[in-house]
């Protein structure tokens, strides 16, 4: 059996995924400012939470994860990449963080990714330098960069017991209430 291939638009695999688990990152930041509300926690102690302790805190996993949006669609559309901003630190000012990457998303209308495919596109990778087209610059650096990124922040609530579930992170998901 021949398998079949379809190809995507590269403004369709980027824009609307990154917006789509942007919103599922904010719902993460939300709840995490619910918890710690409903258990008199200090939200500076999920900010400040990490899996291991050479691995990145919350605040900043949602913060990389936020950016690399911007990194990846603004490139692939062959624009600068825009000032990432300042926003302070806590859970209004990674949610406003959120919001305005969202927002720049959003100004970005298909056609600007036309030739995209073509488009060598750099990125600093730690201390390495990542060099692709378009299409491999997508797939196989930026958007597993990202989800990475979003994956590291539920994990982290999660271990700070901060009720998520896989409906949390997908928002397709949808479970029976355990008794």
């Amino acid at each position: 059996m021949k398998a079949v291939v379809s190809s995507i638009a590269l403004h369709d695999a980027s824009v609307p995924v990154f917006l789509r688990y942007l919103d599922r990152l904010r719902g993460l930041v939300d709840t995490a400012g619910a918890f710690a509300e409903q258990h008199a926690r200090p939200m500076a102690d999920l900010l400040a939470a990490r899996l291991a302790p050479d691995m990145l805190p919350f605040e900043t996993q949602v913060v990389i994860a936020a950016n690399f949006a911007l990194r990846a669609c603004f490139p692939l559309a062959g624009l600068a990449i825009p000032p990432y901003g300042e926003f302070p630190s806590s859970s209004d000012g990674l949610r406003r963080r959120i919001d305005r990457v969202a927002s720049l998303l959003k100004t970005l209308e298909p056609q600007r990714f036309e030739g995209a495919e073509s488009r060598v596109i750099e990125s600093r990778a730690g201390d390495a330098l990542v060099a692709l087209k378009g299409p491999e610059f997508l797939l196989q650096y930026a958007l597993p960069n990202f989800f990475f990124h979003l994956t590291a922040a539920y994990a982290v609530l999660r271990s700070q017991g901060v009720p998520l579930g896989k409906e949390s992170y997908d928002g397709f998901h949808c479970y029976r209430e355990q008794p």
